[in-house]
């Protein structure tokens, strides 16, 4: 579960200093990670209550004691709202060079998400990632079912 509360101020601050943008949260994470010492690049599922009610693959920043999302203006979600199930961890020295092993394994592709080694394990309908993400996966599944529990019907 979510050790770390979000920090809003400071995901908008981040945010507006990197302009991140909506729908790139690998490449906001990144951007941002460059910026602040000590911070963490975490990779992982989001949760929160309406469509698409399942978990939403993320990426943000863990700082000492708090988490700082850059894409956070653009999920358009109140911060209370939103649950991190974090998959992997990486320090920026980590990312840089698994960004670079993945530009020259394969120089099309977009290094963004960085996944562990295989052999992988399946999450929803998706083969990515270590049993790391499958865990996190299921606690963000079983979260999205409690958000989204069809409200109870009063009798007439």
């Amino acid at each position: 579960m979510m050790e770390k509360p979000l920090d809003p101020t400071i995901s908008l601050e981040i945010s507006q200093q990197i302009k991140s943008k909506a729908k790139s949260p690998y490449k906001n994470a990144h951007k941002a990670v460059l910026l602040i010492e000590g911070a963490i690049y975490v990779q992982g599922f989001i949760a929160f209550a309406g469509a698409p009610y399942k978990p939403v693959e993320h990426s943000w920043l863990e700082l000492k004691d708090r988490i700082a999302d850059p894409t956070l203006p653009h999920l358009e979600k109140n911060p209370e709202e939103i649950w991190y199930f974090p998959a992997q961890r990486l320090t920026v020295k980590q990312l840089k060079a698994a960004l670079e092993e993945a530009q020259e394994d394969y120089p099309e592709d977009e290094p963004l998400p960085v996944y562990g080694d295989a052999p992988y394990e399946y999450y929803g309908d998706l083969m990515l990632g270590g049993r790391e993400y499958q865990n996190a996966y299921l606690e963000a599944e079983a979260k999205c079912q409690e958000l989204n529990k069809p409200k109870s019907q009063k009798p007439k």
